[in-house]
């Protein structure tokens, strides 16, 4: 028992620091891809119900990877909090709203395309900018909700002369809480996505036969990712309570929860490629910002090499001009003393 216990206690320290990787990995893509669509969607697209969703769900993937900064640093001093009361629980519940808003905002968008192509009359005639942003604020006061028991149960102390953050809660208290984030924040919204993208792959079929493959793709990606990224997680959370009474279970849950919720985690990096970059308008406006950005740069950079090609330029065209423009000067110059001496003779005869 003694040689097993050290040994998962080892392979726990280096699935600990393959995860700590994974998370330092998932924070950079997290940040770069969401706060790029931030960018686009609330700067460069035009004000529309995409772009409102893609908004919404941008900011809470990107409010997600500043929690978990805190994470990080955590793990990094073996699940040590150092940050005090307020911010264990600040933190918790920044965690959990993100969370839920990213899932419900998950579950409208799946909700608003299967409307908007199985009712186009109803969707052309309801669908707007403002009730769209009014069922996002709706989503975010939900998820606000639904993370308060979490921030309430989290508490700060000592345990073996170190400050850590935990649940304190007891173990009925515990269940109802992940049965509540089960059902809630996966179970739900996980047979709503699936409803709705079978309905509009049946009706896909029927309207456009040509795109009928690539919209298989991306829905099946969708909820692929979706289900991937999220049920190993809850499952986890529920061994981990059973692990408190079987040893078993415990060195399991030491080994593969950081995994496991490295998956969780890696949602937030999919949410941009899966629901934004695949938007043919959005592909196009991020070219063309990228493109300027590029412009503008280099005409930063090269101003100096720039403007003296330009002044030789400009000198070159000026010196060309001055001398075609020459010979034409004295060809008038020609003609006028020409003239003057054709009148001057005619004067003369006259007299």
């Amino acid at each position: 028992m003694g040689t097993d216990n050290t040994t998962s206690t080892g392979v726990a320290t280096h699935v600990q620091r393959a995860s700590l990787a994974i998370y330092c990995v998932i924070l950079i893509v997290g940040t770069l891809g969401n706060s790029l669509v931030i960018y686009v969607t609330g700067c460069k697209m035009r004000r529309t119900v995409n772009s409102v969703w893609f908004l919404n769900l941008a900011l809470a993937d990107f409010l997600f990877m500043i929690c978990l900064i805190f994470a990080i640093i955590s793990i990094s001093q073996e699940h040590q909090w150092q940050f005090g009361l307020v911010m264990c629980k600040l933190n918790n519940f920044l965690n959990a709203v993100t969370t839920f808003a990213s899932i419900f905002l998950l579950t409208a968008i799946s909700l608003d395309r299967c409307l908007s192509i199985c009712l186009v009359v109803w969707a052309q005639n309801k669908r707007t900018v403002c009730k769209t942003q009014l069922i996002c604020v709706i989503i975010w006061m939900t998820a606000g909700v639904c993370s308060a028991p979490i921030a309430y149960f989290r508490n700060f102390g000592e345990m073996n002369k170190k400050m850590y953050c935990f649940y304190s809660a007891s173990i009925e208290q515990l269940w109802s809480l992940y049965i509540f984030r089960f059902v809630i924040g996966f179970l739900i919204p996980f047979m709503v996505i699936c409803v709705s993208y079978v309905a509009i792959s049946v009706r896909a079929r029927r309207l456009q036969r040509t795109r009928t493959k690539r919209s298989n793709r991306i829905i099946f990606s969708v909820v692929l990712a979706f289900f991937i990224c999220w049920l190993p997680y809850h499952v986890f959370m529920f061994i981990e309570l059973a692990s408190r009474k079987n040893e078993d279970l415990k060195h399991i849950a030491m080994i593969v929860g950081p995994l496991v919720v490295s998956l969780a985690f890696m949602n937030s990096c999919l949410n941009p490629i899966l629901y934004v970059f695949l938007c043919d308008e959005f592909q196009k406006k991020l070219k063309q910002s990228i493109c300027s950005v590029l412009e503008s740069a280099l005409t930063e950079d090269h101003l100096s090499f720039t403007s003296s090609r330009s002044f030789s330029s400009h000198f070159s065209r000026v010196t060309r001009k001055s001398d075609s423009s020459e010979p034409v000067e004295r060809k008038a110059s020609s003609c006028n003393t020409e003239s003057q001496v054709i009148i001057t003779g005619k004067r003369d005869t006259e007299q």
